[in-house]
């Protein structure tokens, strides 16, 4: 118990720390790259900066580092794992080394602890690697690498996305953020640079910085694409009504259209197939879980708690389904990443469209109506007598974990924001570019994860059942390359920005590349490539590529899979 509390209060000392410095500090102070977004990327970024020699400051929006690194995803999406390199893989290194020590494992025998995540060995000894932690964990190792290069964090710093962009001449030149103390007032903050990098989820830097993005999907036209647009009558995985044995009737008195559709059901019209929309996959929270007796903590019921929000759900039991809404994979310590699972999910479809470019308040009541729809969804299914006997049993083996997200009631403070705003920049990636249908230019990292895109909406079919839209799986068969223009805007709309999350890419696309790991390596390229273009004094578009590649190859990138010619210029 010791060694327990010894962590979480060196974890928060840590967070208070870098609260105290950011309120002591002079946020007008000048800086050679400002990195806005306190995910993995962003630490990443801010890292990579302060290791090639420049003054930089990381200016997050949120109080916890680690975005979903650190906020419950703790079944790291890898794919190919030999292509991760660098910072990237270093943070995984990190977390080996916590694991090998005795005294991380409170809860579990380390030989009890399931060795396999992603399909290869979750604790890689050969490669030093672990891939499967604890929330904690990660965020323990985000602080460290922060605090060991003396990097200045502000926290709870929101920009002023409507005039706290000032641009000169093609460039940002300085951003201003606000942030509220606990009696309410409001500080104004201004942070002026040389380079600024957008490492946040929602690209909302970008988006105040004038650079055109896109919101939603777009149509199989747009970029000469299969997988992207409207998926009707597309049934990948599982999350589909396709899986059961009969169909579930949608209407609030069954068999009688007039009466409305039962709630979490669209009204919308299937549409047509490869169409564009604005509509966007599905959100939810990661949830981490354990069958621990002494660390686990009951489910709740929500003070907004409303069943009739899963009387679908109880009809999809009616009809033979016998399947949890989530799906457990093991985490160390007797602990889960609980993540969607069935037709009816902890995946909440159709109540995110607003929020890539909500406002703050408006993202907020969209989070908190997610919290409120699947810590429902968990007291109902632990409690409801319309969930059958066997299942309650089984979700009553299991609670939140007490030791996790412990300022935050254990529930996890980031909501997985699977897409947003997605930039135009100066070079789109496609599924063309992943298949490998067409080559990459310039490229700065690598993924290789299944082009993955959750459901978008729920409808009613024209015989009168269910049916999900939007699920799309498909492997990307091996390593892919990702562009260098895919991380700049258009030189014409500004000229030291760089996006290393919120990148230009096709929705399809997106849904590959948007993992935490590329994410990391992709930050690493862009604060790399930002610190050369100050180095050469040009636009971000115009930093040779020649010595960009080989500085992200000595420092550890991986460029090319094994079978590919080396991609450093001759």
């Amino acid at each position: 118990m010791m060694q327990s509390l010894e962590s979480l209060w060196t974890r928060f000392g840590a967070i208070l720390l870098s609260l105290l410095v950011g309120l002591s500090a002079s946020a007008g102070d000048a800086y050679d790259v400002v990195v806005y977004g306190g995910t993995s990327a962003g630490v990443m970024a801010a890292i990579q900066a302060e290791r090639m020699g420049k003054c930089v400051v990381l200016v997050s929006p949120d109080v916890h580092l680690g975005g979903m690194s650190s906020g419950g995803l703790g079944w790291t999406d890898a794919g190919d794992k030999s292509v991760i390199g660098g910072l990237s893989r270093e943070f995984y290194h990190r977390i080996w080394q916590h694991y090998r020590e005795d005294n991380a494992w409170r809860w579990q025998d380390r030989r009890a602890f399931g060795n396999r995540g992603q399909g290869t060995p979750a604790i890689d000894g050969e490669s030093r690697t672990m891939w499967t932690f604890e929330p904690h964990v990660a965020e323990q190792v985000f602080e460290d690498l922060v605090r060991e290069h003396s990097i200045r964090v502000y926290r709870d710093e929101w920009l002023d996305r409507e005039n706290g962009v000032r641009k000169k001449e093609g460039r940002i030149v300085s951003i201003t953020t606000r942030s509220h103390a606990k009696d309410g007032a409001s500080r104004e903050s201004t942070f002026a640079a040389r380079m600024f990098i957008d490492a946040t989820y929602e690209g909302d830097l970008m988006a105040a910085a004038g650079v055109s993005y896109r919101v939603g999907r777009e149509s199989h036209d747009e970029y000469g694409e299969m997988w992207n647009g409207n998926q009707i009558g597309v049934l990948h995985h599982s999350p589909h009504f396709g899986i059961l044995q009969e169909p579930v009737d949608p209407y609030m008195i069954a068999g009688d259209p007039t009466s409305g559709l039962l709630p979490r059901i669209s009204p919308d019209p299937p549409g047509e197939c490869g169409a564009a929309d604005k509509r966007v996959q599905a959100y939810c929270f990661r949830m981490c879980l354990t069958n621990v007796v002494e660390n686990r903590a009951r489910f709740q019921r929500p003070a907004n708690y409303d069943p009739a929000q899963y009387e679908f759900l109880a009809r999809i039991y009616d009809a033979g389904w016998r399947g949890l809404p989530f799906w457990s994979d093991p985490v160390p310590n007797g602990k889960t990443d609980s993540n969607n699972f069935g037709p009816f999910s902890t995946d909440n479809i159709g109540f995110n469209y607003e929020y890539p470019e909500a406002s703050y308040e408006r993202r907020r009541e969209i989070a908190a109506e997610h919290a409120d729809y699947q810590q429902g969804l968990v007291y109902f299914l632990a409690n409801d007598e319309g969930v059958p006997p066997e299942i309650r049993a089984k979700v009553n083996e299991w609670g939140l974990a007490k030791d996790e997200f412990i300022d935050n009631g254990h529930w996890p403070h980031q909501l997985y924001i699977r897409e947003a705003r997605r930039m135009i920049g100066q070079f789109v990636t496609t599924e063309n570019e992943l298949l490998r249908r067409r080559p990459t230019p310039q490229p700065v990292g690598m993924g290789s994860y299944t082009m993955d895109s959750h459901n978008v909406r729920r409808y009613v079919t024209a015989d009168g059942s269910v049916q999900n839209e939007g699920d799309v799986g498909l492997s990307t068969d091996g390593p892919y390359q990702i562009a260098y223009g895919s991380l700049v805007p258009k030189r014409d709309e500004c000229e030291n920005l760089l996006v290393p999350v919120c990148v230009s890419s096709s929705h399809i696309a997106y849904g590959s590349i948007r993992m935490e790991p590329v994410f990391m390596i992709l930050s690493q390229s862009a604060a790399t490539a930002a610190v050369l273009a100050l180095d050469q004094d040009v636009p971000v578009q115009d930093v040779a590529y020649s010595t960009l590649a080989a500085r992200l190859e000595a420092d550890g990138q991986v460029l090319k899979s094994a079978n590919e010619p080396s991609t450093t210029p001759k």
